[in-house]
């Protein structure tokens, strides 16, 4: 079972663009309301006995309006965004425009970095698929793509990546053998296994309104425990294949030998005789260390 057989349902939010306004001219009207507000009490207050009053509570109106108004300045820094929520219950839009910005007063605003970032999971300790215990580690780049359903569809999504690529990670590992000439390996086939984890984590964080951008196992290895044996045996193998080779060749030089003797008619040579000469020869060809040559005095036969 892979993890598209069952995936994580979407939420049914998703990001809109939050109606906000240029804060520079939003501060100035707001400055604008405070000083006038403020000059205009201060006209009133010695108006108090006679027909200040209405105009001193029109000035604090005017005061409390701008004051009012100064409470919807935010500032937004690039690559990063803020999720508007009307009175900490409906959600608003987002803004994703950086610099100075109003937006409606009565909304909270919940800062989203969408930087793109890291995370490397823990070592693992795992079996692959031919049961061997295996350590695997891997780095995975990603970004938030959708605020709206990283603020309200998981309590933390960046807890929620870590998890859910730990996770894949461990599946992909179980999935795979370490090593195999037949099948995909997690040793021989690192690209196609790196785009198989990318597609796993991006299906299990795609809920949590992230985009992964890419992953790469950084750390594959034996565990301790099996590692000795599983190098002796990779040893082994490259010995016989190299035996292998050496012996084709060989074999290809002793029949080379055989034919220009016979085509330069340097030497009549029997059944027997060619036998001891291939037999010479490849004692010599596949052995791993240096000839020492014997000096027949005698004859083939004694």
């Amino acid at each position: 079972m892979t993890v598209t057989d069952t995936p994580i349902p979407a939420p049914p939010i998703a990001e809109r663009p939050a109606r906000d306004r240029n804060g520079w001219t939003m501060l100035v009207i707001s400055l604008l309301l405070i000083v006038g507000g403020a000059a205009a009490a201060a006209a009133a207050l010695p108006l108090l006995g006679t027909a200040g009053v209405p105009l001193l509570v029109a000035a604090c109106l005017v005061v409390v309006a701008g004051l009012f108004l100064g409470a919807g300045l935010t500032f937004v820094a690039p690559n990063e965004a803020r999720v508007l929520q009307l009175l900490g219950a409906s959600y608003s839009g987002t803004v994703r425009n950086d610099g100075l910005r109003w937006v409606n007063p009565l909304t909270e605003r919940r800062r989203i970095s969408t930087r793109i970032r890291n995370h490397e999971t823990g070592l693992a300790k795992v079996n692959d698929l031919d049961g061997n215990p295996i350590e695997i580690s891997a780095v995975v780049v990603w970004q938030v793509e959708d605020t709206a359903r990283a603020c309200f569809a998981v309590d933390d999504y960046v807890e929620f990546v870590a998890f859910q690529a730990e996770a894949a990670v461990r599946h992909i590992a179980g999935s795979f053998p370490y090593d195999s000439a037949e099948t995909l390996s997690l040793r021989e086939n690192a690209d196609e296994i790196t785009a198989k984890l990318s597609e796993e984590i991006e299906a299990r964080v795609a809920s949590a309104g992230v985009r992964i951008i890419e992953s790469r196992i950084n750390r594959l290895a034996y565990a301790p425990e099996i590692a000795q044996a599983m190098l002796r045996r990779q040893q082994a193998g490259a010995v016989v294949a190299a035996r292998q080779r050496i012996v084709e060749g060989a074999v290809g030089m002793v029949e080379l030998a055989l034919a220009r003797l016979e085509e330069d008619d340097v030497v009549d040579l029997d059944e027997e005789r060619k036998a001891a000469m291939v037999s010479n020869l490849l004692v010599v060809l596949c052995a791993d260390r240096d000839a020492q040559p014997v000096v027949n005095t005698g004859t083939l036969y004694q």
